[in-house]
């Protein structure tokens, strides 16, 4: 009874007589109800997986990313005014900065200007007042020095006159040397 074989009409035009398929049992004709059936219930089965679990899920993953990229770009935005500020206040602190610098210098100049010029008085004082002592000095050696040649004109003129074989006169001889030196 188990070797019996399968009546033709039970097994139709895919199968041979042996029980074996004949080709690929998928394109056989005299079964495409069945799979028509399979596949029909399948794809209810996957349509209401996916739009009942997956579906929502993806959606759910998507809004959320949605609403992270809109709170990124929103909050860059904040990041990015606050940045733009920062630079501002940067760029007057740095201003700010430029224009002491040049008040400090400029003041520091002006000290040393002052400076300088106190020291250029101070200078020029001690200078005047060396070149007055030194006026005086050359004052006090030129009269010596004058004093000095009357002496010596007078003892040289005394000398030359008794050498001639005369007689000195000093009196002549002081009035001499003084009219040569007046001029």
């Amino acid at each position: 009874m188990a070797t019996e074989p399968i009546s033709e009409e039970v097994v139709g035009s895919c199968v041979d007589a042996g029980g074996s398929a004949i080709g690929m049992p998928q394109l056989c004709f005299d079964w495409f109800p069945n799979q028509i059936f399979w596949l029909v219930i399948t794809l209810v089965v996957i349509f209401l997986v996916l739009s009942r679990v997956a579906l929502p899920r993806i959606a759910a993953i998507l809004a959320e990313r949605q609403g992270t990229i809109t709170n990124d770009l929103a909050a860059a935005e904040d990041l990015k005014a606050k940045a733009v500020e920062a630079e501002e206040a940067y760029n007057k602190a740095l201003a700010d900065a430029r224009a002491e610098a040049q008040r400090i210098a400029a003041e520091a100049r002006a000290e040393i200007q002052a400076d300088l010029d106190d020291a250029i008085a101070k200078a020029d004082a001690e200078i005047a007042a060396k070149a007055a002592e030194s006026e005086k000095a050359i004052a006090e050696i030129r009269a010596g020095a004058l004093e000095s040649i009357q002496v010596v004109a007078k003892d040289t003129a005394a000398e030359l006159v008794t050498a001639l074989g005369g007689e000195a006169d000093a009196k002549a001889i002081d009035g001499a040397v003084d009219a040569q030196m007046k001029g």
